[in-house]
């Protein structure tokens, strides 16, 4: 295969983990602050099959998309709004996330444990980068901010991290067999 299709096969797949973190954002349990989002299982299966590079990528795709007005955020929102309101810390702190995820697991290997651990610390990012965030444009306290935005997730946050450790590595290993994943 050509440098030219590997490319555009990794554009290719770039842009679909882009819209299928679009549809897992869709995926919400309502919660007075912030919502639990199906957003963070994405992202972390995003990175544990793309990689650092890819899966930031498709983050930033992602992003893009919501940020020009595109419904991809959850509950169907979009716009720069949504980017820089009381829970954008949490749409910002995905690019950090995955890019540690995937880097992580690309200094060590592609294993589940080694993509929980990955998981996890990209949960722990996300959920730090929001925190902040949400005190600050919403004006809490760091009490207020932690029990608001990080506290009722991390149960939640622990189990995506564990499922996106898990499926992540069967399809990356299945997409490798395959031959699909030219990473």
């Amino acid at each position: 295969m050509t440098t030219a299709n590997v490319k555009l096969r990794m554009m290719i797949v770039t842009s679909l983990f882009a819209a299928i973190i679009g549809i897992f954002a869709q995926i919400t349990i309502p919660l007075p602050l912030v919502p639990i989002t199906g957003q963070t299982l994405a992202i972390g299966l995003a990175a544990t099959i793309l990689g650092a590079k890819y899966g930031t990528l498709s983050v930033l795709v992602y992003l893009g998309l919501g940020a020009i007005g595109i419904p991809v955020f959850a509950q169907m929102s979009g716009g720069l709004g949504s980017l820089f309101g009381p829970t954008g810390g949490y749409l910002i702190g995905f690019l950090p996330a995955a890019f540690i995820i995937g880097y992580y697991l690309e200094k060590t290997s592609y294993t589940f444990m080694n993509a929980l651990i990955a998981n996890v610390i990209g949960m722990f990012i996300t959920l730090t980068f929001g925190t902040i965030w949400l005190m600050m444009f919403a004006n809490l306290s760091w009490t207020g901010a932690f029990m608001g935005g990080f506290f009722p997730f991390i149960l939640v946050g622990l189990i995506k991290a564990a499922l996106a450790a898990w499926i992540g590595i069967l399809v990356r290993n299945r997409l490798e067999s395959a031959k699909l994943l030219y990473i």
